[in-house]
């Protein structure tokens, strides 16, 4: 009896420390994606800063979708993107609260003048909706009984349409990116629901204004995604500023990483393997160079850049970074790890030192050139420093990160940080991809270079 006593106290106390356990990497999960997500959500929303910080709001209503989905399809028949185009209807209602003993009135419905956006937005030329757009006559479609915060009272629900008249023989009419609009009631009337929610309420819920009611879904969730692309655009070329930051971030990584896994390959194995005079001494100074930050040889690395006229270039970049000290620590680390039994038989089947190295030797460092590869790339997609010395100055060759630092220049100062955020999220998804596709070789990599270390 007593042993079966002992066995469950002992069982009891198991589970208790895998309770623990798991309850502790529950919150570490929580502690440490809980603001990627907060963060996430707020780029969708028209106002990130609001508070307080609402989970649930407009852009995360199924409701919402579908209704964006629709108008989407009759303003301009693209149910993702939404528009406005010749020969389009576009119903819509609204519905207000009426406190008790005030006689409703319709409201006073507007397609208005508005430009896309704060920022590089705001300095393009773009086509109006209100210069096509033509709104019915406002009709009452229900009415009914409501309290409203224990004031009694009643719904009213106004309908009215929102056309693009196409006349006959006119050819050549827009298809207008954005139908906005703004709905405006009657003093103590109060906005209560409408066909689509509002991306902002004014004056105590009387004006309820749209960016676009004709948004379509993507247009209408994630509407400050699809604004990257479509506002922030080069002045001269109407080219989207954060794709080519984008293609010139790919760019500059990828020459980086192919001359970082060549040179430090090269000068580990030299380091690991060759009978180098004093090799002892230039990996204690290639040590040591780790210790340097870029901060303090960036004059000199620029000048050199300015005498070979690569200022301005994204080769410059390439150059400053074709190699660093850790990526041949690591590669050396590796190479010291591969039985020397490996290349004395392919030297004895007569393989040359250069088909032993790329032949045999290179495939053998898999794991460590994938890890270097993480490495490299992860550190040359967020690099700032070196691309504010070499690319400053020349919007059209930024690389990713000095271009958030311009948004943050061109929409933080105007308070427009929704489409801040959603910049910020796009140029982490090469990241978590590369993390995913390489993780296998990048924890081999890692473990096997240190076993020598």
């Amino acid at each position: 009896m007593a042993g079966k006593l002992d066995e469950r106290h002992l069982a009891r106390q198991r589970w208790a420390r895998v309770g623990w356990v798991y309850g502790i990497m529950l919150a570490l999960a929580v502690f440490f994606v809980g603001p990627f997500y907060v963060a996430f959500l707020g780029s969708l929303k028209d106002n990130p800063l609001e508070w307080p910080f609402r989970y649930s709001f407009a852009q995360t209503q199924p409701k919402n979708w579908v209704a964006a989905w629709r108008l989407g399809q009759l303003g301009a028949g693209n149910p993702w993107t939404g528009g406005f185009a010749p020969g389009a209807e576009v119903p819509f209602w609204v519905t207000y609260f009426v406190p008790e003993g005030q006689t409703p009135e319709k409201p006073l419905v507007t397609v208005p003048v508005r430009r896309a956006g704060a920022g590089l937005g705001a300095i393009f030329e773009e086509v109006q909706a209100a210069r096509y757009a033509q709104v019915s006559q406002v009709e009452e479609l229900e009415r009914r009984p409501f309290v409203l915060e224990g004031q009694p009272g009643q719904l009213v629900t106004y309908g009215f349409t929102i056309r693009y008249p196409r006349p006959e023989g006119a050819e050549g009419l827009p298809v207008v990116p954005r139908l906005p609009l703004d709905v405006e009631a009657p003093r103590g009337q109060q906005y209560h629901a409408a066909a689509l929610d509002p991306n902002r309420l004014e004056r105590r819920g009387r004006v309820a204004s749209w960016d676009s009611v004709t948004p379509g879904l993507l247009g209408y969730v994630f509407r400050n995604y699809v604004r990257v692309f479509n506002e922030a655009r080069d002045p001269n070329t109407g080219e989207s500023f954060f794709l080519r930051w984008t293609l010139n971030t790919f760019f500059v990584c990828l020459a980086v990483v192919l001359t970082t896994l060549l040179f430090a390959s090269l000068g580990g194995y030299a380091l690991a393997r060759m009978r180098l005079p004093g090799k002892q001494y230039l990996f204690a100074f290639i040590v040591f160079t780790m210790t340097v930050p870029s901060q303090a040889t960036f004059i000199s690395n620029y000048l050199v850049l300015r005498d070979l006229n690569l200022l301005g270039s994204l080769w410059g970049m390439v150059v400053w970074s074709a190699v660093g000290a850790g990526a041949v620590f690591i590669m050396k680390q590796f190479f010291e790890s591969i039985p020397r039994e490996i290349e004395e038989a392919a030297l004895i089947d007569g393989a040359s030192p250069a088909t032993t190295f790329f032949r045999i030797i290179l495939p053998l460092a898999a794991p460590a050139l994938g890890a270097l590869t993480i490495l490299t790339f992860q550190g040359m997609w967020n690099e700032f420093f070196k691309a504010a010395v070499v690319l400053s100055g020349q919007q059209a060759s930024y690389t990713l990160p000095l271009g958030l630092s311009f948004f943050r220049s061109a929409y933080g100062v105007a308070g427009d940080w929704g489409l801040m955020l959603a910049s910020a999220f796009l140029s982490m998804i090469p990241i978590i991809v590369l993390f995913v596709v390489f993780q296998r070789y990048f924890v081999e990599g890692v473990s096997t270079a240190g076993i020598k270390g």
